[in-house]
């Protein structure tokens, strides 16, 4: 279980997007990120394993947990990053991962962090960004779990693995385009 101390002036956001590798790949280059664990959070199960959350019985979603200096990077940043690199409007899938480990969820911190994700998504529905109706959760965030050390940085460490060319690749690309200006240096 990964639940920490955050350093003065850092807060937490906790994501979920489909698979942790993807987020996890693009919220490390973000300026501001002092770390991203991926892990499970929202299930019934203590201390769960990849193999338990894969089978959609634990109730965990595959999710980041963000470490960031909002004098830096926004939460709303961070939201706004997050619906550009998934698909908020499918239920429990992302492309090929389907399953409730996989759905779309914003776990808050506080109610600053809840409102925040309630505006950004009354937002994205009113200006009709996207063509479904967006099926995010926004839920209190609960107790989070580091995933096993093999997951963590796997992007990074395995680049030439076919998920991370085909799937995890093209979203880095993807978000390193449209938000140059706030990767880290």
């Amino acid at each position: 279980m990964v639940e920490g101390r955050v350093s003065p002036g850092k807060e937490v956001a906790t994501l979920a997007g489909g698979c942790f590798w993807c987020l996890e790949a693009v919220y490390d280059q973000l300026q501001g990120v002092e770390l991203v664990e991926s892990g499970y959070i929202g299930g019934s199960v203590p201390n769960p394993t990849y193999e338990a959350v894969c089978t959609g019985r634990t109730g965990h979603a595959e999710a980041v947990r963000i470490t960031f200096d909002p004098q830096v990077v926004s939460y709303r940043d961070l939201l706004e990053i997050f619906f550009a690199i998934h698909d908020p409007t499918t239920l429990n899938r992302q492309g090929n991962d389907i399953g409730t480990q996989y759905r779309s969820a914003i776990f808050y911190h506080s109610p600053h962090q809840k409102a925040i994700a309630e505006e950004v998504i009354a937002t994205l529905t009113k200006e009709k960004v996207f063509d479904r109706p967006i099926v995010t959760e926004v839920v209190p965030a609960s107790t989070f779990y580091a995933a096993e050390p093999y997951h963590q940085k796997y992007f990074v460490r395995n680049p030439f693995q076919g998920y991370c060319q085909y799937v995890i690749g093209p979203k880095v690309a993807k978000f390193r385009k449209r938000f140059a200006a706030k990767l880290k240096s």
